[in-house]
């Protein structure tokens, strides 16, 4: 009785191959959305150092306040453009168009926020999410645990957040300011192990595909962005 060791090793060949071929590609991906998301921060975090450290900056546009509110028209239509177009964000060079505008108007919009802070609160918000956010990241490479089969909480919990911060806008308490602000911080933690999960792919239940590359480094943008500024807000409850 003989065997056919060719007809055995050329599949398997083959799916090893596959198999590689597929972690190249995962590898790449990831690779793409972290210097995109590098290049997001960098963009957003220089503006807000010129917004602080930048006196005439800081008077400028605290006396034309009519730039602020475009630009937060801005980030609202790119945002609802890039989530809501899908052969727009994966179309070059629009993609990089339209995340590039939306960079800019949000870090506008940050920049002016964050100019009511003082240099040293905002240096603390930054090294404190720059923990956060490496530590989380790491957890979410190195977890056995699927956050991905949690979309149902994120659901739920971003409409939960919405509405409370609704509340805490109308009721104008400080302790429910600090409360909100901490849950926020909480959940957008969560939802950055979340998306590092949905990025990653692998053994994972649900991942984000490689053409995806835009709307992931959207979706992490997002989470630190507002990670940190729930933490900033928190450190400016504190001080009052």
């Amino acid at each position: 009785m003989s065997y056919d060791y060719e007809s055995y090793t050329e599949p398997l060949a083959a799916s090893s191959n596959m198999e590689f071929s597929d972690k190249s590609v995962r590898m790449g991906f990831i690779r793409k959305v972290y210097l995109i998301l590098m290049a997001q921060l960098a963009v957003t975090f220089g503006m807000v150092a010129v917004f602080n450290l930048s006196t005439e900056v800081k008077l400028y546009f605290g006396h034309n306040p009519a730039y602020f509110y475009v630009a937060l028209v801005g980030t609202i239509v790119c945002i609802i453009a890039l989530s809501c177009c899908g052969n727009l964000r994966r179309r070059t060079p629009h993609n990089f168009i339209f995340l590039g505008l939306f960079t800019v108007f949000e870090g506008f919009v940050l920049g002016t926020a964050a100019a009511t802070f003082t240099s040293y609160e905002i240096l603390m918000a930054v090294g404190i999410t720059l923990v956060v956010v490496l530590s989380l990241t790491i957890f979410a490479f190195q977890t056995k645990f699927d956050f991905t089969t949690c979309r149902m909480f994120v659901f739920v919990s971003i409409i939960v957040l919405f509405m409370f911060g609704l509340l805490a806008m109308i009721i104008r308490n400080e302790i429910l300011s600090i409360v909100y602000s901490c849950i926020g911080a909480l959940l957008f933690s969560f939802y950055l192990v979340f998306d590092t999960q949905m990025l990653v792919g692998g053994s994972h239940k649900y991942s984000i595909s490689p053409e995806e590359y835009v709307f992931a480094a959207l979706t992490l943008y997002l989470d630190v962005i507002n990670i940190f500024m729930y933490i900033l807000s928190i450190i400016g409850h504190s001080r009052s």
